[in-house]
């Protein structure tokens, strides 16, 4: 199995979503982050006084799926997110040892 962390700009998440549901994909986990790469944050304006925002909003989609559709996931989180532009953001793969259902202990790919 295989955990893949995908960091993506928030107003592309629906986007991602529907093309994950569209492929068969529906556990997924979703958090509200904040953070920079590259563009080191922008500078705006608020009251007449310029300041640095170095902490942009992000959004981290998380899932579990099973070795056989990771490449699939994985292509359908880039395209679906993708802009063109700097801070599209990244996509992160991790093996996974193990999986458990609390509800009813199935374990590996029966628990995802």
């Amino acid at each position: 199995m295989k955990k893949i962390e995908a960091i993506i700009q928030p107003h592309k998440l629906e986007d991602v979503k529907e093309a994950l549901k569209a492929i068969g994909i529906d556990g997924m986990t979703i958090t509200e982050v904040r953070g920079h790469g590259r563009q080191k944050g922008h500078k705006e304006v608020y009251r007449g006084m310029e300041y640095q925002v170095d902490l942009l909003p992000k959004v981290k989609v998380e899932m579990v799926v099973p070795d056989g559709r990771a490449d699939e996931v994985i292509h359908t989180v880039v395209a679906s997110a993708r802009t063109g532009k700097i801070g599209d953001g990244k996509v992160f793969i991790y093996d996974v040892a193990e999986a458990i259902r609390i509800r009813n202990d199935d374990r590996g790919e029966g628990a995802l």
